[in-house]
């Protein structure tokens, strides 16, 4: 599909956008037919409203901005309602200021179909590039957020991990990166033995995928979890919990998005992306509750829940990164329903023990709405996932402080002065302004704006 700004034309038609405050005075302006018109429809600057004006044909259109505590709730909303609009060429007269870049990756985020088995009819509004915002910028966020998206949808049947696999050697391929990949019986020769674990029960053969893209700047290794498809394991999984599990591997994902931003912008960073690729699958070889495995790092780990399988491949690529210790390590996961139950569906927890990590992140989110939030590596909480027959447990009984443990556990893999995690939904329950149901990235935004100034800090 195409995700881009429309060429600028001489025959665009006009959008106003108009807020609550600023309606009255706007409709003064029309002719006397066109405010009649406004006033019999009701227009009055409504987030997301929308009037097409007659004229010699059509005239323009009349967008509602909404107030600002509007605008905060329904992010996107005003892009969303350009897409929706009838088919023609339009062009934005005056941008509010501080929305620029919201409403321009609004319009092109609602562009978004996913029709691989399914004809989906696209959007018929074309949008000349506003003035005032770095368009090829936005457009090459929008695409590595379809990719993510797309990723996301597709169902494990289509999307295992050798298509996991196919997937980053596409975008390897078209940005002239390498990759390497570890399968099968490998993994034990080459002491991934989590990895192997987790994925030996499945048809589909387990991996290690690595892409190395840059040979300047600081060094940047990005970590995605990749399960492809999560049953549970011997600990299965209801079915209404299993029903969306094609998005387990929505860290890989968001990952290849953001990997996607860094390459497409010619960011001078030396990129390095670890995915472990797995389905945890139920067979005879399935590992089992109460199973005592030893990492690669040497830790050893007591599998007390085999539904907690995501930060035990995550451990051993986690170990791999540290090391060749980067600048900076960024592990993302759909890791637990912990992390839902504190923040929801819309918001992305991330945990570092970097301060300026955290508040360069924090300040990045709003300015691109999208939204973080920092949850705490408490250290009181490491003897929880200590369990006395093993170095770690990988699930901790009592359900207390589920996602902080599960991040505990990575950090004692993640061995480097500068790390962050994020447990990440990576899944739209609902259809919202240019979000529609289904897959979604979280947090790639926030981190790509920040990034610059976060690596500019780690090489000082």
């Amino acid at each position: 599909m195409s995700m881009t700004f429309a060429q600028a034309s001489s025959v665009a038609l006009p959008i106003v956008l108009v807020s609550p405050e600023a309606c009255k005075d706007t409709l003064a302006t029309l002719s006397e037919t066109q405010a009649q018109w406004a006033a019999f429809h009701g227009f009055d600057g409504s987030l997301g409203q929308t009037l097409v004006l007659p004229g010699d044909g059509l005239a323009g259109v009349l967008i509602g901005t909404g107030t600002a505590s509007e605008r905060a709730r329904k992010r996107f909303a005003i892009g969303a309602a350009i897409a929706a609009l009838p088919d023609a060429t339009y062009a934005i007269d005056a941008l509010p200021q501080g929305q620029e870049e919201e409403i321009g990756l609004g319009y092109l985020l609602s562009l978004y179909r996913f029709d691989r088995y399914r004809t989906q009819s696209a959007a018929k509004a074309r949008l000349v590039a506003p003035e005032g915002i770095d368009a090829q910028r936005l457009e090459r966020i929008a695409a590595a957020e379809a990719l993510a998206r797309d990723l996301i949808n597709t169902p494990a049947e289509d999307m295992g991990p050798d298509a996991l696999e196919a997937a980053v050697r596409s975008l390897a391929g078209e940005f002239r990166a390498q990759v390497m990949v570890v399968e099968g019986a490998d993994l034990l020769a080459q002491n991934f033995p989590l990895i192997h674990t987790v994925g030996r029960a499945s048809a589909k053969a387990p991996r290690l995928i690595e892409m190395i893209w840059g040979e300047s700047g600081p060094s940047l290794t990005l970590v995605g979890k990749g399960v492809c498809f999560d049953t549970g394991g011997l600990n299965l999984k209801p079915g209404a919990s299993m029903g969306i599990m094609k998005k387990d591997m929505g860290g890989a994902a968001n990952v290849l998005g953001l990997a996607r931003m860094i390459m497409a912008s010619g960011m001078d960073v030396q990129l390095r992306v670890l995915i472990p690729a797995v389905e945890n699958n139920v067979a005879g070889n399935s590992f089992r509750p109460g199973d005592i495995f030893t990492a690669r790092s040497g830790l050893t780990v007591e599998i007390n829940n085999t539904d907690a399988e995501g930060r035990l491949v995550l451990a051993d690529a986690l170990a791999l990164a540290s090391e060749t210790p980067p600048d900076l390590l960024i592990c993302m996961a759909t890791l637990t329903g912990a992390a839902r139950v504190a923040v929801g569906p819309d918001i992305a927890p991330f945990f570092t023990d970097d301060e300026a990590l955290a508040q360069a992140l924090g300040r990045s989110a709003n300015e691109v709405a999208d939204p973080v939030w920092r949850l705490p590596f408490h250290d009181a909480y490491e003897p929880m996932i200590e369990p006395g027959i093993a170095d770690l447990d990988n699930a901790p009984s009592g359900g207390m402080a589920g996602s902080i443990t599960a991040a505990l556990f990575l950090r004692r893999f993640a061995l480097v002065p500068r790390f962050a995690h994020f447990d990440i939904y990576g899944w739209q329950r609902t259809n919202a302004p240019a979000r529609p149901k289904g897959g979604v990235g979280q947090g790639i935004r926030a981190l790509f704006n920040a990034l610059p100034e976060v690596l500019t800090k780690c090489q000082k």
